[in-house]
């Protein structure tokens, strides 16, 4: 596995454009969000989704899957968001939360068995590039690691997956959180919950 520094927080166009190359190649990359390091993939290429969903052991019929977005115009046209969502998400996005919301049809068929989709928009400016250059959402899941040390660290986090051979590219971002987002179920709009309590601070 390749391992590519981008570091200082912004973005490095030359690693965004490998990046995204192996992700139009239907490789799955480690790259940085603004809480955990996260696996990653295009969001509507259906072989790289089953790929990524072996890898972390998850199934798309019990397990919800999550994209991260450029902003909430491309995650308008992958989610079902009313006027309520919409003002919700616009309030604490980008940042670090996952708002689970109606999956629309212009997603591959492994989302329909849940009809509801994981939305990101992440406080990173990588990851929301990642995106934007793509032209479509990345499918996203959070790297596992034992240790908390090695949760923060590209570098260790490469190491652990390096025997995962649809795992080309791991993104140095510098030191990550060890903390995941904060989950919100707002599939109901009109009546928010939070799922899971993570680095978001979340006050409907």
């Amino acid at each position: 596995m390749n391992v590519i520094e981008n570091r200082g927080g912004g973005v490095d166009r030359r690693v965004l454009a490998e990046a995204v190359e192996a992700l139009r190649e239907g490789k799955i990359v480690l790259y940085p969000t603004d809480t955990l390091y996260a696996l990653g993939c295009n969001a509507l290429d259906a072989r790289a989704i089953e790929r990524l969903c072996r890898i972390k052991g998850l199934n798309p019929d019990k397990n919800t899957l999550s994209i991260v977005c450029s902003d909430l115009s491309q995650a308008a046209e992958y989610a079902r968001i009313d006027n309520k969502a919409f003002r919700l998400l616009k309030h604490y996005l980008p940042g670090a939360f996952t708002f689970i919301l109606p999956a629309s049809t212009t997603l591959p068929k492994v989302f329909k068995g849940r009809k509801c989709v994981g939305v990101r928009i992440p406080d990173c400016e990588f990851a929301r590039a990642l995106a934007e250059e793509l032209g479509n959402p990345v499918l996203t899941t959070s790297a596992d690691a034992e240790d908390e040390d090695e949760l923060r660290s590209a570098e260790s986090l490469a190491l652990l997956y390096q025997g995962q051979s649809d795992i080309v590219l791991a993104v140095d971002n510098g030191e990550g959180s060890a903390t995941p987002s904060t989950v919100v179920d707002v599939t109901d709009s009109s009546a928010p919950e939070i799922v899971r309590e993570g680095a978001g601070i979340f006050e409907d």
